[in-house]
């Protein structure tokens, strides 16, 4: 185990991720003024929305609007998710509203079937072919892998098989490759080995971890990641989003969690926790229910004796 970082890097995933959930549609309008929020709360990266068809995701069919509407702000990176070459080209007539492309794929070859219905090796094929489009385009690149510590189809996903396609991604131009437990799988242990194993043979790529909530492990996770030298994470406001997969599961590991367990480590992350909770109790009366966030719930830790 290393030295923990002095700080970390954060990307808040809630307006993409979280958003693309929800039962209700949110307005435009709504989804601005909330992504405005996280911007003025010392975030450095925000996933905003994503290109995907409209008739899949109809959550996120106002992507154009959303990405026009919202504040540049001087210092905050913002990032899209793009499921293929035309989900690109429709970003893309967006150019100078964002910063950073997210590809993704799932290790698991019944998980990636079910979500875009195809295989590993052709969504791979058809996304280097993506990858270099988008650093043409001089777009910063992620490469997302989906079930990286499990598969709710399949069970175990072999550790080496996630690092092979970590590798492919980044021959293909991916400066970061985020590794997601897209069903709460993981547990600390599994983590400590996973990402020991990542740092070995994934030189020089920023290595982020993304962790669900699910069975309630998620910063358990989170610090055995950063106790193996990962300094990238991504969490959603509020405990926004999930998988449908298992029911009645919750979504990624809450943003203001993670903020707020960081800080009391000592670990920095430049954001100010108390806006990031003005923002997830903003959101609250969006969608007018409880948000599952502990610190939302209960506060920050405040260490002042009366």
């Amino acid at each position: 185990m290393r030295e923990l970082p002095s700080s970390v890097r954060i990307r808040e995933v809630g307006p993409r991720d979280g958003f693309q959930n929800e039962p209700e549609t949110i307005s435009a309008a709504d989804k601005v003024r909330l992504i405005d929020m996280l911007s003025a709360t010392g975030l450095r990266r925000i996933e905003v929305t994503s290109f995907v068809r409209p008739d899949v995701i109809p959550q996120l069919s106002d992507a154009a609007g959303v990405l026009t509407g919202v504040q540049r702000r001087e210092g905050v990176a913002f990032s899209v998710l793009i499921p293929n070459q035309r989900g690109l080209e429709r970003a893309l007539e967006l150019r100078e509203r964002f910063d950073e492309v997210s590809v993704f794929l799932s290790a698991s070859e019944t998980h990636n079937q079910r979500n875009v219905n195809r295989g590993v090796e052709e969504s791979l094929a058809g996304l280097e072919a993506t990858l270099a489009a988008a650093g043409a385009a001089g777009l910063r690149r992620e490469g997302v892998i989906a079930t990286s510590f499990g598969c709710p189809y399949e069970g175990e996903v072999a550790p080496g098989r996630v690092l092979e396609i970590a590798e492919r991604l980044a021959a293909a131009g991916c400066e970061e490759v985020g590794f997601g437990d897209t069903t709460g799988m993981a547990n600390p242990r599994q983590v400590h080995g996973f990402f020991a194993a990542a740092r070995e043979r994934l030189t020089g790529i920023e290595l982020t971890a993304h962790f669900h909530n699910t069975r309630g492990q998620g910063l358990a996770n989170v610090v055995a990641a950063l106790e193996e030298g990962c300094e990238s994470f991504e969490s959603s406001f509020g405990e926004l989003g999930g998988c449908p997969v298992p029911p009645g599961s919750t979504g990624n590991v809450s943003s203001e969690d993670v903020v707020s367990m960081l800080h009391e480590m000592g670990v920095e992350t430049g954001i100010e926790l108390a806006s990031l909770i003005e923002a997830s109790r903003t959101a609250q009366g969006v969608l007018g229910r409880p948000l599952g966030a502990h610190v939302l719930r209960a506060g920050p830790v405040d260490w002042r004796r009366d």
